[in-house]
């Protein structure tokens, strides 16, 4: 069997150069495609459910929330292991299927579970969800929103946080591969209602119509319609509140035919939300930023290249003084990394080139046997490809330049001791005679140089094993 494959590529050189190149064309194209980071993933197939309630404790979440998740998701196909961390007003329960459920498939499950569930969780408890799809991996970019010199009397953390919330996450929307955009720091604005006690007390209002005033008139109403001149005209009413005035102006009650409004029992301003941490930077007061969050699976090295791309946009439409500036930005460590790998593996064919030209005597054979180490690459890239293997530093870090080279090295070395002993060195010989001289000599020493590369594939039949963490 092998000594006719031998005899086939002998015999049909333009076929086996067409191979040859169909590999070269293949890898570069895989080269380009295949997925790039620094390190593998090694998140396993996991769905979170998080929960917040901030006024319970840890006692509450964890009797209440955390054990009527973890109990609705144990009997779901495909799950492996359940865990939970309950904090104060926070619980976070992760449920890990198996890896070849895929990545939608738990989702869907755990989601039609908590549909049913969050009729048994009491009103107040908060109300579970899931995170997003993400993994270990996930946050690729980090950045700040920082003021320029002159305008820090009129950017605060709060208007930060606003123009956080309002121009740059919602501009981060729909951008492929981005799954969420996280952000911390700042007063998030909302609009406080200070009553006065003894103006309700004297006019003999309850908080209650307060809340109830405010509700019922921070709404847009539909109706139906007026035909006219064989026209349809919409009736809409429009009742949402859009600025303190329009609070301020809000009736609350009739006494004695004199309309009572908000203005004439509290007033109005602009406050936050409770908060229960802080964002720092550089040890110069508090900033506002955000975490780019990366879709499992995507190669984060293309995903942070649009990123940057969106960002330049979202600057341009950002107030003056403001400025976007990156903290965390995983490209540069997936470059240094990649270029720690390509200097190695240069290096390392380098002295294989060198070491094989300087035993074997012959530099046309040592650059022949060399010639298999960018082939052989090539062709790890093209199945790399195929079975969607990351390229990273695990997967490109271990390759053995002496392993690739065996083969070969026995095959050109019998073949120039072949042609040393019958002193045909410096001899022109006919196309037929180096054909029956590559064939004879390939043949006798293939049953070896295939042996020894069987021994070789056994040796990493264990490691291709391996699966999981």
């Amino acid at each position: 069997m092998i000594n006719r494959i031998i005899a086939f590529s002998i015999s049909n050189k333009a076929i086996i150069w067409l191979f040859t190149a169909a590999i070269v064309i293949g890898g570069i194209y895989s080269i380009n495609k295949i997925p790039l980071d620094a390190v593998p993933d090694i998140t396993n197939n996991q769905v979170l459910v998080i929960t917040t309630a901030p006024n319970l404790s840890t006692e509450d979440i964890e009797q209440f929330v955390s054990y009527k998740v973890e109990l609705a998701v144990a009997n779901l196909p495909g799950v492996t292991e359940i865990r939970s961390v309950s904090r104060f007003g926070l619980s976070v329960v992760t449920i890990v299927f198996e890896d070849n459920m895929g990545t939608y498939l738990p989702r869907q499950l755990v989601s039609e579970v908590l549909l049913d569930l969050k009729s048994e969780i009491p009103d107040g408890f908060g109300e579970p969800i899931m995170a997003p799809i993400s993994s270990g991996l996930g946050e690729i970019y980090q950045y700040t929103l920082e003021v320029q010199e002159g305008y820090d009397s009129i950017y605060d953390d709060m208007e930060l946080r606003t123009i956080q919330d309002w121009i740059v996450k919602r501009q981060m929307a729909m951008l492929p591969g981005v799954v969420e955009v996280n952000y911390f720091g700042g007063r998030r604005k909302q609009f406080e209602v200070t009553v006065n006690p003894d103006k309700l007390r004297s006019m003999g209002i309850t908080i209650t119509e307060i809340f109830d005033a405010l509700k019922l008139n921070n709404q847009n109403t539909g109706g139906a319609y007026i035909e006219k001149d064989h026209k349809a005209n919409f009736i809409r009413g429009e009742g949402l509140m859009r600025s303190k005035s329009d609070i301020l102006n809000t009736k609350v009650a009739n006494i004695d035919g004199q309309p009572i409004f908000i203005r004439d029992v509290a007033d109005v301003r602009f406050g936050s939300f409770l908060r229960y941490g802080a964002f720092t930077k550089n040890g110069k007061g508090e900033a506002v930023g955000g975490i780019v969050m990366m879709l499992k699976g995507e190669n984060s090295n293309q995903i942070i290249k649009n990123v940057k791309e969106r960002m330049a946009l979202i600057q341009e439409s950002l107030p003056e003084g403001i400025l976007i500036k990156p903290f965390l930005d995983r490209s540069k460590l997936i470059k240094s990394t990649t270029s720690t790998i390509t200097e190695n593996l240069a290096i390392g064919a380098l002295i294989v080139i060198f070491i094989l030209v300087f035993f074997l005597g012959n530099l046309r054979g040592g650059l022949i046997v060399a010639s298999t180490i960018p082939l052989a690459l090539l062709f790890a890239f093209i199945m790399m490809y195929v079975f969607d293997i990351w390229a990273n530093l695990m997967s490109l870090g271990a390759i053995d330049f002496g392993i690739l080279v065996d083969g070969a090295v026995i095959i050109v070395e019998s073949m120039i001791f072949y042609l040393h002993k019958n002193k045909f060195i410096g001899i022109t010989l006919s196309s037929k005679k180096r054909d029956k001289i590559a064939y004879k000599t390939s043949s006798r020493m293939m049953n070896s140089a295939f042996f020894g590369q069987l021994i070789i594939l056994i040796v990493f039949i264990p490691v291709m094993v391996l699966e999981g963490i």
